[in-house]
């Protein structure tokens, strides 16, 4: 008998749900002159698996931890490094395999899913060469896509791209779009350390509005100095890792609103995914009140940022947030969605009934375009 939560509410459309790619996937899909530098899940001396980029050893992902990282709901004993819990051990069902996650959005009462990788978010943190960077986007984009076709439009795909070449970056999109992605993905760091609203990042941004798709900022692993590093000692710190881990992406977003890039693009959709939204409220009133005072007038915005916010930006929740519903009346109750994480251990595995109780606290129209209605107009999907 299955064990999967089954969504008490019609029309939940999960909108970041996450992939274990398979493990030869940028070896089968990199165009042939790259197949050398592939990303790849190597052994050490111990028998735990690291990642190799670009030929070298990460420093980052190693020691294992790639068998974490499908572990949502599982015991802590069943997914801590060793020789037995590899990346491809005992799979959640639905997190490696299409038809599976078909099945799993069945069980679970869910229309769909929007997809993002596990692999992808880890290895550009430590790529400098923009040209291999570019290849392993074009390789990912090319797999989810192929990942996806056979769905019925039930997965989602959202294609990877890299800042280190924003014309490439704006290439790739325009190509993986016209392939059947639905949008496009940012880090919130960049390779060339040019803030996200930089006008050299126009013409990705012009590309994104031409063709009325989203452009989301998600977290990812950091460079290292682009991580928290105020304190010392922190090693081994995952609590305040992970509770931290999204100011980069609040730093991304706020670079849009220095750089003025909505009025230079009214029809840009931005999305900001998996930093919880709970902040959002104080940011946007932050935000407001500096750009009204007199050194913030000289910031080259017509309106206050929270009408940009309300005309052309989405932000995705966790189920268990509590203020949600006091900003949505706030803000607009057609900015926000929900997302799961699976299958990623940072998040609980109870995200369906976290997202009831939250859904139960909601008038019915708003709820409907929480669970589903909010995330499909702001991607164009019937």
């Amino acid at each position: 008998m299955s064990t999967i939560q089954r969504l008490a509410y019609d029309g939940g459309v999960d909108a970041d749900g996450h992939v274990l790619e398979a493990a030869d996937l940028w070896e089968t899909y990199l165009e042939s002159q790259y197949r050398d530098r592939a990303l790849r899940l190597r052994p050490d001396e111990n028998g735990l698996e690291y990642l190799e980029i670009n030929g070298r050893a990460s420093k980052l992902v190693r020691g294992g931890m790639v068998g974490m990282l499908g572990g949502m709901g599982k015991a802590l004993a069943d997914i801590l490094p060793s020789r037995e819990h590899l990346y491809a051990t005992a799979p959640l069902l639905g997190s490696m395999d299409a038809r599976e996650r078909l099945q799993r959005l069945d069980e679970e009462g869910l229309d769909a899913a929007f997809l993002y990788p596990t692999l992808g978010v880890l290895w550009e943190a430590e790529c400098t060469d923009a040209k291999i960077a570019q290849a392993y986007t074009r390789a990912y984009n090319r797999w989810i896509v192929d990942f996806c076709s056979a769905s019925d439009g039930r997965l989602i795909p959202i294609a990877h791209l890299s800042l280190g070449h924003p014309a490439a970056a704006a290439q790739e999109l325009e190509r993986a779009v016209r392939s059947g992605a639905r949008g496009g993905w940012v880090a919130p760091f960049t390779m060339t350390l040019k803030p996200h609203g930089h006008p050299d990042h126009d013409r990705l941004f012009a590309t994104a509005q031409d063709l009325d798709v989203p452009l989301a900022i998600h977290p990812t692993f950091e460079p290292k100095g682009a991580a928290p590093g105020r304190f010392e000692h922190l090693h081994g710190a995952h609590f305040f890792l992970n509770v931290t881990s999204a100011d980069a992406v609040r730093h991304a977003f706020t670079t849009l609103f220095q750089f003025g890039v909505f009025d230079r693009f009214p029809r840009l959709k931005i999305v900001v995914l998996e930093s919880g939204a709970g902040w959002i409220g104080y940011w946007l009133d932050r935000m407001d009140g500096y750009a009204s005072s007199v050194l913030g007038r000289a910031v080259p915005l017509k309106e206050k940022p929270s009408f940009y916010f309300r005309r052309q930006c989405w932000i995705s929740c966790d189920p268990d947030e509590q203020t949600i519903p006091a900003l949505m009346e706030l803000y607009g109750d057609d900015r926000f969605f929900w997302a799961s994480d699976f299958p990623h251990p940072d998040h609980t595995g109870n995200y369906l009934g976290e997202l009831e109780e939250l859904s139960s606290k909601l008038p019915g129209s708003a709820r409907k375009k929480l669970l589903g209605e909010n995330v499909r107009r702001a991607y164009g999907l019937g």
